[in-house]
């Protein structure tokens, strides 16, 4: 056993005390035993919450979401409709009912995930099926876009050889063999997440986000948007409205012909209350896409948390600050760029000296002094590596706190002004 205390930067989850036990048993409680049911029986498309619901979930919930949503992004002048969403159990679970109502192997013929990307999203995808038609598409902070899109277009021209651009209707769209609606099936699937990205901790700008829509209109691209970590952002709520979602852009310039779109917003609370609270919902266009999703047979069988959000947030964005000041302070300032620190959970640090290779520091710093630093090999898309591990690294602030953050950082140092004190 190490003589010094477990400092990790790798688990991506709220210091326990942090966690609002008391705001949620007092939910809890009243709706669960406070609540009068009774306007419910007659209302097919709300039911108690211990009983079977409607597919897409309670309606009035999703009213709440929708209201909620428009207020914190200032959109209450372009209101969300509450058909537009569907519940989930959570983003992975997202993820996967997506995959499974969206694509189809025999038409869906390339996965592109921005890399480095969440580092269980692999996981995902070749559940899916396509462990074999997954490519990476690389982050570049301080370009034109935050991702490479020309890199993209060219991998879509690619695989795209002989089927053709869409037109003005949208393509793939089959009826359903059990009754449901028709449903639409992608040629194209692109993961990311826009907001305080996970792990390089960008924000995508309006411009990357209208091109990418612009390019997922031509080749029939369904974008999956992690919008997970939207509202943990450090500034104000202001923020929020500089840069609408992916969704709500595509709803926004929606061609006429178009009723699916092109986007589907993937949320959840489990970043915004508690982890274990596997509850999220998802966002389309309009109705016909979130129907869609909601009638998976997964899907068939089975107040607002703002004061909550607020105390995370304050205590991150100090949490955020002093790692900020800490690795500028200790780090060698010519070799390191850090991206990140104004929302969210991660922070991305690269030490970009040719002669360091994260990897083994890292592995020194664990071994040593019971420091867990993730290296970038972590985040690598599956089959399309872009060796990520040999600068970089990332590092979360929701987890420790500030003295730990201090403490881990000149650990950092230590090691490496030991073992490149070229560096320094």
């Amino acid at each position: 056993m190490s003589k010094y205390p477990l400092i990790n930067f790798f688990k991506g989850h709220p210091t326990k005390t942090l966690l609002p036990r008391e705001q949620l048993a007092n939910g809890f409680s009243k709706v669960l035993l406070e609540s009068d049911y009774s306007s419910y029986d007659e209302d097919p498309l709300n039911q108690p919450p211990l009983t079977y619901g409607t597919d897409p979930g309670n309606l009035d919930v999703r009213k709440t979401i929708a209201k909620w949503s428009d207020v914190k992004y200032g959109r209450e002048h372009v209101p969300t409709d509450a058909e537009s969403i569907n519940l989930t159990g959570g983003a992975s679970y997202g993820i996967a009912n997506i995959l499974t109502s969206a694509t189809d192997s025999d038409i869906t013929k390339r996965v592109f995930v921005v890399s480095p990307t969440y580092y269980l999203i692999n996981f995902a995808f070749i559940d899916a099926g396509f462990a074999d038609k997954i490519s990476a598409v690389k982050e570049t902070p301080g370009g034109e876009y935050e991702i490479d899109l020309d890199d993209l277009e060219a991998k879509l021209i690619k695989y795209n050889e002989d089927l053709g651009t869409v037109g003005d209707q949208e393509i793939n769209i089959q009826k359903d063999p059990t009754g449901r609606p028709s449903v639409k099936k992608y040629r194209f699937v692109i993961y990311l997440v826009p907001t305080y990205s996970n792990p390089g901790g960008l924000v995508y700008s309006f411009k990357t986000r209208s091109k990418l829509i612009e390019l997922s209109r031509k080749y029939d691209i369904l974008i999956i948007s992690d919008d997970v970590y939207d509202f943990l952002n450090y500034g104000d709520d202001q923020d929020l409205s500089k840069i609408p979602k992916f969704v709500q852009i595509d709803r926004d310039t929606l061609p006429e012909n178009f009723t699916f779109g092109n986007t589907v917003s993937n949320s959840s609370f489990s970043k915004l209350i508690a982890p274990g609270l596997r509850v999220g919902y998802q966002e389309t266009v309009g109705k016909p896409l979130a129907l869609q999703l909601a009638s998976t047979g997964a899907n068939k069988s089975g107040g607002t948390p703002d004061k909550i959000i607020n105390n995370f947030k304050g205590i991150y964005r100090k949490r955020a600050q002093v790692l900020i000041q800490t690795v500028q302070e200790l780090l060698p300032e010519k070799y390191t760029k850090l991206y990140g620190g104004d929302g969210g959970y991660f922070l991305w640090v690269e030490i970009k000296a040719d002669n360091v290779d994260t990897r083994k520091i890292n592995k020194l710093l664990a071994d040593e002094y019971n420091v867990v630093i993730p290296d970038g090999d972590n985040f690598e898309v599956n089959g399309d590596e872009k060796n990520w591990g040999q600068h970089g690294s990332r590092l979360c602030v929701s987890l420790l706190n500030e003295d730990e953050i201090k403490q881990g950082i000149q650990r950092w140092r230590e090691v490496l002004e030991r073992e490149h004190p070229e560096l320094f």
